[in-house]
């Protein structure tokens, strides 16, 4: 599976008019053309974004649904409207699972009104190729023991973006992982004294709401 880590930069106050126009018009039509809309976010740390992931069978399908949606119907008819929310839409990671997937989730429907209580933190490292394998056979582990088991592992897909039209950050390397927990209460951070050194930048830590409409709950 392919994913889209999207990070949107909003003009100030407009990030609950961009959500709404987006879970109105932008799920289901991209839906449609064979994607998924894996999750959508407020950052409560970063009040002007948006961030979103969405998944894709494989590179070939990823081209062929991002064609069908940005030269369809629902985004022509509402691009501008949301393309004057927005800031910069080019903060993209693209990415591939390494286990587990993300979870799908049952998404309530159009004018669904209150979000889900639960928060999700998604874990951002730079790293070297390999690492993948040793956060699997020695971080998750420590993870799971301490009752913050990861619930989906992704790292750099390398493929080109045979979609230039959207930009991805390129010439990057790395490791994402998803913790979930029920309430923001609940958040705690796990002490991993082993990987600093394995590391090429310092890591980032979004902290990520769920909206009205997520698939991710």
């Amino acid at each position: 599976m392919i994913y889209e880590l999207r990070r949107y930069t909003l003009h100030p106050g407009r990030r609950d008019e961009l959500i709404t126009l987006f879970e109105r018009e932008f799920v289901e039509s991209q839906e449609a053309t064979g994607m998924r809309v894996a999750g959508t976010f407020r950052d409560p740390d970063a009040p002007d974004t948006f961030p979103w992931l969405r998944a894709f069978p494989g590179p070939r399908t990823r081209r062929e649904s991002l064609d069908a949606f940005y030269t369809g119907p629902v985004w022509l008819a509402n691009r501008d409207a949301a393309n004057a929310t927005m800031i910069d839409s080019d903060d993209v990671l693209l990415l591939h699972s390494v286990g587990p997937e993300l979870p799908a989730g049952d998404r309530p429907p159009v004018g669904a009104g209150e979000p889900p209580p639960s928060l999700y933190v998604a874990t951002v490292y730079h790293v070297e190729a390999g690492f993948s394998e040793f956060f699997v056979r020695q971080v998750a582990p420590v993870l799971a023991e301490a009752g913050v088991p990861p619930v989906a592992c992704l790292e750099t897909e390398h493929s080109a973006n045979d979609f230039p039209r959207l930009p991805v950050w390129t010439g990057e390397n790395v490791f994402v992982w998803f913790a979930r927990f029920d309430t923001p209460e609940e958040e705690r951070e796990v002490d991993l004294p082993k990987l600093d050194e394995r590391l090429t930048a310092p890591p980032e830590r979004l902290r990520l709401r769920p909206t009205a409409r997520s698939s991710l709950r």
